[in-house]
């Protein structure tokens, strides 16, 4: 049981207040002056408070009569020597502003870890539970009592026993000593659910888990007597309140520890200082057994029983949790970085072997085999706080007068691969010539006493327990079937359960189910061939819509990836314009064209932009732009134009009045020389007479670049092609609004254009 983190103050009274040494500081000072009086008082301060210091320590342990603790001051408690234990009253667990008798850790960071507490051994009230107005005191006769108001909760029952004080000790043990030192009553005496290193647990002692405030019952480790030998075990106990006779209280163990057999001498448990645990005994208890053993262990289990009263190295505690595993725990200093307690060995690994963690319920493992989930057997449910299952069976088994049994009133639900813990006084009668498992069944059935049966093989040879209770649990068992007897009336167990009217139920069930299911799922089937029909008829559409827009002597479409690759990463910008960016490139017949990139988006989409460029380009105007290619990737789009305890239709710069009666090679040479003359540069253009050598054909011309006349010329034809799309668009809004939507996909194109 852990706690909220409380800084313990030992409440010893020193044998010199503070009052008392400023007095005598004040009295000093009135008759003393100078750097004498600071010497003398500076040593007497130092002197008294070493005294102080040593007095508080030597009577941190040691508590006179008349002591007393307040539950209001969760500060105040009895400390061991060296600290490492605490005795007094702190908050209890999940039980709102109420305070309990405890011993527990008093110098580690983190919740108080509680390693004894008061327990039912000397309550004289149920609830060891009180209010903030509460104290606990060692009363003048030598008795320590807890008095909340005017009851008197818990006492220690040492009254005029010659108690003259008492200790905590580093051990973890709270002793009440007479004069002459003698232990009258001590805490290691009454264990609770914790064992420390050194702690003998005798024959007479047992550990205890809490008990459980519904219909659960609780654990001990104790040993059990047998006809000729000792056993250490775990058992699961009974609730006090359990409704049925008291032979049913016969404990059921769980857990079985070692035999000891044949020996003299005191037999006891015990946790040595290295962490091992065990069994010792024998007149000097020179004999030991094993449960635990660490490897770190040197001296063995018999240096156990010598106490040690300083502070050990390595803090453990062996203590009987809630669940009913037994684990040993240390004190780890650096675990990640943190400080904790670590689990060092666990008694039982399966936690459906422990009888009880479900109530009389059936534990089952998850696919980690460490994880248990509780289900219900049939006719019983879950309540209370722990949320575990419970169940009247009493009603259910019993016998009438003439010892008849009204078989017609009941019925028999069977629980597939499940087994029972049950005690001897359970079993009315073990049949091992029942041929069939459902004749285990009407067994119980037939017999007014039996309320379950439980049905296997062992080995060959099988075996039916007729049993007249259920108290300690169910596990998972492939080889095994639990038949439980419900009244005809009540409704059966959870999904999983089974019985002859369960499976006949089920039969009508499944003539009903299965023809609807199997309907639903066509029904589901044929739902889905029609969205992929639809979905795949769309496709088919959308691809016929986007291939009957390439129409003949319509613009080339380029892809994004060519339009990057014909303008090297559109590296050469030639100039920029209202609506974008003009691009040289050249296609792959080595043709220079002009790139424009459009940086405004048009305002349709995909189709409809595709739509306008073949209307477009099937356009011949001569004040408009001829287009060649385009690219249309989403929003990215683009024109293609020809760049010129000329290259390939020369003839088309010529006047057409002339009707093409010119040469070639004169008209080239004319071009170039005028492309020479309109240079933006005015250095770069050639003097008159270098003109007139370049027509008369006696000077070598080469490539002029492109001039920004050109390259104006180029923009406003583009604006025009923009304009014209624009009436277009508005032209045949009714035919594009209905030829789709904007694809998510970037758009470029390419364009050509002659000069006119």
């Amino acid at each position: 049981m852990k706690m909220k983190p409380q800084k313990v103050r030992n409440i010893v009274k020193p044998g010199c207040s503070q009052d008392v040494l400023k007095a005598a500081l004040s009295v000093m000072s009135s008759v003393i002056e100078g750097a004498e009086f600071m010497i003398m008082a500076t040593c007497l301060v130092l002197f008294l408070s070493v005294f102080v210091w040593l007095g508080a320590r030597a009577g941190a342990s040691h508590i006179g009569l008349g002591s007393r603790l307040l539950a209001r001051d969760q500060n105040e408690a009895w400390v061991s020597d060296n600290g490492t234990f605490a005795f007094g009253l702190t908050p209890a667990a999940n039980a709102g502003d109420q305070f309990q008798v405890a011993i527990w850790f008093a110098d580690l960071p983190g919740d108080r870890t509680i390693v004894w507490s008061a327990n039912s051994d000397n309550l004289i009230y149920r609830n060891s539970l009180v209010n903030k107005n509460a104290f606990l005191e060692l009363d003048t006769t030598g008795n320590l009592v807890l008095i909340d108001g005017e009851r008197t909760v818990w006492m220690s029952n040492t009254s005029g026993a010659g108690i003259t004080s008492a200790s905590m000790e580093e051990t973890g043990n709270f002793i009440l000593h007479t004069t002459n030192n003698h232990s009258v009553w001590q805490s290691f005496e009454h264990p609770s659910d914790t064992l420390l290193p050194n702690q003998p647990l005798t024959v007479s002692l047992e550990l205890t888990s809490p008990k459980s405030t519904s219909q659960g019952g609780y654990y001990s480790l104790k040993m059990l007597q047998q006809p000729t030998s000792l056993s250490l075990a775990l058992t699961y106990n009974l609730p006090e309140t359990y409704d049925a006779s008291p032979e049913a209280y016969a404990n059921f163990s769980y857990w079985p520890g070692p035999d000891i057999s044949n020996v003299t001498g005191d037999v006891v448990a015990v946790l040595d200082d290295a962490g091992s645990f065990g069994i010792v005994y024998g007149e000097s208890s020179n004999g030991a057994v094993y449960v635990y053993k660490n490897d770190g262990d040197y001296n063995g289990l018999e240096s156990a029983t010598n106490q040690s009263s300083t502070r050990l190295a390595v803090l453990r505690r062996l203590i009987l949790e809630t669940n009913g595993n037994l684990r040993l725990y240390r004190w780890d200093n650096n675990v990640n970085g943190s400080r904790e307690w670590v689990p060092e060995w666990a008694a039982v690994s399966n936690p459906c072997d422990i009888a009880g963690i479900c109530g009389n319920g059936v534990c089952n493992l998850d696919r980690s085999k460490t994880n248990a989930s509780c289900t219900c057997l049939p006719g019983t449910s879950k309540a209370g706080g722990d949320n575990l299952c419970a169940g009247n069976s009493s009603s259910i088994g019993g016998c009438d007068s003439q010892n008849e049994n009204k078989t017609s009133e009941f019925r028999i639900s069977s629980v597939q691969q499940t087994s029972y813990y049950f005690s001897d006084f359970s079993v009315i009668a073990n049949y091992s010539d029942i041929p069939t498992v459902s004749k285990c069944g009407d067994a119980c059935l037939s017999d007014c006493e039996c309320v379950a049966s439980v049905y296997g093989l062992d080995g060959e040879k099988p075996y039916c327990w007729i049993l007249r209770s259920l108290d300690f649990g169910g596990y998972e068992d492939t080889g095994s079937t639990l038949f439980v007897k419900v009244r005809g009336n009540e409704s059966m167990a959870p999904a999983g359960y089974k019985s002859g009217k369960d499976e006949e139920d089920d039969a009508r069930k499944k003539v009903v189910i299965i023809p609807l299911v199997l309907g639903m799922t066509i029904l589901a089937g044929l739902l889905c061939l029609l969205l992929y029909y639809n979905v795949h008829k769309k496709r088919y559409l959308k691809r016929s819509m986007e291939s009957s827009h390439i129409l003949p002597g319509a613009p080339i479409h380029f892809t994004y990836r060519d339009l990057l690759i014909r303008t090297c990463n559109f590296s050469e910008l030639l100039g920029t314009g209202g609506f974008g960016s003009v691009y040289k490139g050249s296609l792959g017949d080595g043709t220079l064209v002009a790139v424009k990139k459009l940086d405004k988006v048009l305002p349709h989409g995909e189709k409809e932009f595709i739509t306008e460029v073949n209307t477009i380009g099937s356009m011949h105007h001569m004040n408009l732009v001829r287009l060649c290619g385009y690219c249309s990737e989403g929003s990215q789009r683009g024109l293609l134009l020809p760049w010129a305890m000329m290259n390939d239709t020369p003839l088309k710069a010529a006047d057409r009045r002339l009707e093409g009666s010119v040469k070639e090679e004169e008209l080239i040479r004319a071009v170039k020389v005028a492309f020479w003359c309109i240079q933006d540069e005015v250095f770069s253009r050639p003097s008159m007479g270098e003109v007139v050598k370049m027509l008369e054909g006696s000077m070598d011309i080469n490539t002029p670049p492109m001039p920004q006349t050109v390259l104006e010329l180029i923009e406003e034809g583009l604006e025009q092609v923009y304009k014209a799309m624009k009436r277009d668009f508005n032209q045949y809004s009714s035919f594009t609004a209905a030829t789709g939507h904007p694809s998510s996909q970037a758009t470029c194109s390419y364009s050509t254009m002659s000069p006119r």
